[in-house]
């Protein structure tokens, strides 16, 4: 505290009992709500940054309340008629605080007489410095002995600041204590002047503020994780979505297959990805004609986002494409996709539709695995095709695949959707809503209208999932 040299400034008038006991109740009672918040925190994931950084926040607020408590406590306790010798008054902290038999925070004061060289320690101080009491104190010079190399510097420019510029003292510094024990301490201060403006002797406080730095520093680390975490989910964001557009087919718009043939198919595709955009999955649409002049279509989506699934969805849909191109049907085509994600590095579970039309006979062979059926609309009515049997992709070993048959006539309307087309939506568009849209799809005179009328329909259903939609429309 200031020494009695410091005769050129008034003395600050002293705060009365009730003032000091309000603010005493009043840190209380907001200690007790962020103690509450704090213990809400640790019932969260450990593993998630966002709630470990939360917690640090928490028990560091808690931490300062703590000490202010204290401090409130001994200030009470020095005014008149304060009971100067007794503890503080019970802070109400909560039984599983921690620190609570032992709070950090400690405080002690100093005084250098530059007159005397004499240099008076409070015995909080030696505490704080690990030294025993009655101890020679630490003079000016010998102080910067017992800190960090790399902190001496800033002590040396503190005390430099206050005893030759007169400018208060305002810093943190560690110390290393006998016990080999490092402490950071703040250390404000002033200088104090003789009755001709000259620095006569230097003031100062020290408080141990190591917790509450290991606190900070724990916010710091969980910040830093946590916007290190968010910037890998953003790389893998970005990475997923343009392996999708690497894979899917390159054409936009309509395609017309095959080239040559009776009755061809007029085809559009479209991907509506979730309302939040922040999952990248693994549902694929194509179609492509094969050697023989016949047409694949299908559709299908893995479990899972991101990188993992649209890797995982690359290789099954390249598969996919080269067993078609080979001739094998539907049917079979599913049993050997199912054998491919089995036997893979990355096990998945998927589902899948396959057809395969051939233009001279106007049929339209297909498998499911675990797959909604094709939806035909034909004179202004749909319906779902009758299932052949199927299991999902990776579900089963050695599962078996069905095929059925069905005869396309100029003007109907096969439509192929993954799961989240109906499943990922969220406000009333249900398969209700797709069986609905037969009177417009009747009136379309292109694939492409259908799926504008599928995407006006389902596209912003508020979707909790993407989705892929294949229209395929037999033409004359």
């Amino acid at each position: 505290m200031p020494s009695p040299l410091f005769a050129d400034r008034p003395a600050p008038r002293l705060p009365a009992h009730d003032a000091v006991d309000a603010l005493i109740q009043r840190t209380r009672r907001l200690r007790g709500d962020v103690d509450a918040v704090r213990r809400d925190a640790v019932l969260f994931d450990e593993d998630d940054p966002q709630r470990r950084r939360q917690r640090a926040l928490c028990e560091l607020a808690v931490h300062h309340l703590d000490h202010l408590d204290e401090n409130l406590g001994r200030l009470r306790a020095g005014l008149p008629g304060g009971d100067a010798g007794g503890p503080p008054p019970e802070t109400g902290a909560a039984p599983d605080a921690p620190d609570a038999c032992s709070p950090p925070g400690r405080v002690g004061s100093a005084e250098w007489n530059l007159l005397t060289d004499e240099c008076t320690w409070s015995d909080e101080l030696y505490e704080i410095f690990g030294r025993p009491l009655g101890s020679a104190p630490l003079s000016l010079d010998d102080l910067p002995s017992v800190l960090l190399p790399e902190d001496q510097p800033l002590l040396t420019s503190m005390v430099t600041g206050c005893l030759v510029d007169g400018r208060p003292m305002d810093g943190e510094f560690r110390i290393v204590r006998p016990d080999g024990r490092t402490c950071t301490l703040r250390m404000t201060g002033e200088p104090v002047l003789d009755a001709e403006g000259c620095t006569a002797s230097m003031w100062a406080v020290l408080r141990d503020v190591s917790e509450l730095r290991r606190g900070g520093r724990a916010v710091d680390r969980d910040g830093a994780s946590t916007r290190h975490a968010e910037h890998i989910e953003r790389t893998e964001h970005r990475l997923a979505a343009e392996l999708r557009e690497t894979v899917l087919p390159p054409w936009r718009g309509s395609l017309r297959l095959p080239r040559q043939g009776r009755v061809g198919l007029d085809i559009a595709a479209h991907h509506l990805p979730s309302e939040s955009g922040g999952h990248v999955g693994g549902d694929w649409y194509d179609a492509m004609e094969l050697p023989d002049g016949r047409t694949l279509l299908t559709v299908g989506g893995l479990t899972g986002h991101g990188v993992p699934a649209t890797s995982a969805m690359a290789m099954v849909l390249g598969a996919l494409r080269g067993m078609a191109v080979a001739g094998i049907g539907p049917g079979t085509l599913m049993g050997h996709l199912d054998q491919v994600l089995e036997t893979s590095l990355q096990p998945a579970l998927g589902s899948a539709l396959c057809c395969r039309f051939d233009p001279g006979t106007s049929l339209l062979s297909w498998a499911q695995a675990g797959h909604p059926a094709p939806l035909l609309f034909r004179n202004g009515s749909g319906g779902a095709l009758p299932t052949p049997d199927g299991v999902p992709l990776g579900s089963s070993p050695s599962a078996s695949y069905g095929q059925d048959e069905v005869r396309l006539f100029p003007g109907d309307v096969l439509v192929l959707h993954t799961e989240g087309l109906v499943r990922g939506c969220v406000r009333g568009a249900g398969p209700e809503a797709l069986l609905a849209l037969a009177p417009r799809f009747a009136r379309a005179r292109t694939a492409q209208e259908c799926v504008r009328s599928l995407v006006e329909v389902f596209g912003g259903a508020g979707r909790l999932d993407d989705a892929c939609v294949l229209v395929a429309r037999a033409g004359a």
